[in-house]
């Protein structure tokens, strides 16, 4: 489902009368859908879609990874491959879709790490070793 990402609310006078709003909803207020970036341990690649965003920007999603950049304990940064994700904070049946969020906890070979970049935004994986 599309967001609505609206810039105006609704308003009061210095009387406590609210405003009326001037303008209708416009495309250009509208978010995109989630890209929900799933672990596939079977895929050869990892895959991404290039979007172009307004004012020619780009951003790279990411639907399915299997490695993730993981900082260790001696600040060095190792790619490891993800053997499953364990819980999400955005919702907490991601955790059995492996659907990879930001926050999210990672199993991976080197330990478990939590996301900390957003990957439907990024185009990347990377976290922390907890």
């Amino acid at each position: 489902m599309v967001q609505y990402h609206a810039s105006f609310k609704t308003k009061s006078s210095g009387t406590g009368a609210k405003k009326r709003v001037t303008r209708d909803k416009i495309l250009a207020n509208y978010g995109g859908f989630f890209a929900k970036p799933k672990l596939d341990k079977d895929a050869e690649n990892e895959i991404r879609e290039v979007k172009k965003g307004k004012g020619g920007t780009i951003k790279v999603k990411l639907k399915h990874s299997k490695f993730a950049n993981v900082v260790l304990k001696d600040k060095t940064i190792k790619k490891v491959k993800i053997i499953t994700v364990s819980e999400s904070p955005a919702n907490r049946h991601y955790a059995s879709e492996n659907v990879i969020t930001k926050g999210a906890i990672l199993e991976t070979e080197a330990g478990k790490a939590r996301v900390t970049s957003r990957p439907s935004q990024h185009g990347v994986v990377n976290a922390i070793l907890l």
